[in-house]
């Protein structure tokens, strides 16, 4: 077989490929929300699979590897509604976070995978460290710009004034925190907590607070 009969090869199973790709990240998403990353080994995502470790391998180079596509499998299907596969701006940021929550609703592996992994990640030499600091650094970026756009219609919140920065900087780490901390709630005790309707009031609540500059007249 010539080089040239090789690629074509190749080239007629890519599509396979790419589906079994994906079918290894589903499966090593689930065995990671549910025994954590240390306690699973490639081996147990072969034998979920029907597959060799060696099978593994050959799509992922190591657990490190598979690791990080799961965490940006999940980013980016979060993101599929969009053209651009970029978050939107302004108002309809919050609109997308908060139908974000109400469709994890439907997700229990995606949220209980996060919650592992991102707990995880705390821990000294996680390969998923690295990961969470940037994904946190970017969505609190994010929010900011979009609670920027909001105040003064400049998605550039370094064009705001000191206290207003200070501001949106406060508002951005909560609003995360608020959605991840939720997520845990409803983890462990969903019919308690409904994820989507407390999701939106508490980031109602946030952005009106920073919107209308009664976040500290309370309390």
């Amino acid at each position: 077989m010539t080089q040239g009969e090789r690629k074509r090869g190749s080239t007629r199973h890519r599509p396979e490929t790419a589906r079994k790709h994906e079918a290894i990240i589903k499966a090593a998403s689930e065995l990671f929300g549910e025994q954590g990353t240390a306690n699973t080994t490639l081996q147990d995502i072969a034998d979920k699979m029907g597959m060799t470790h060696a099978g593994i391998l050959h799509h992922f180079g190591s657990k490190e590897d598979l690791l990080m596509e799961v965490l940006k499998y999940r980013d980016e299907r979060d993101l599929d509604e969009y053209e651009s596969h970029h978050l939107p701006d302004g108002i309809d940021l919050f609109r997308h976070l908060v139908k974000t929550a109400f469709a994890n609703m439907d997700r229990k592996g995606a949220v209980l995978t996060f919650v592992a992994l991102s707990s995880e990640s705390v821990t000294k030499d996680n390969p998923g460290r690295g990961y969470f600091k940037n994904r946190y650094r970017m969505l609190r970026g994010s929010i900011m710009n979009a609670l920027s756009l909001m105040m003064t219609g400049q998605d550039d919140p370094n064009r705001l004034s000191p206290e207003l920065h200070r501001r949106v900087d406060r508002a951005a780490a909560s609003v995360l925190a608020v959605m991840d901390g939720l997520q845990l709630q409803w983890l462990l005790e969903p019919e308690a907590v409904n994820l989507g309707e407390v999701t939106g009031f508490a980031l109602r609540a946030i952005v009106h607070a920073v919107v209308h500059d009664d976040s500290e007249k309370e309390f």
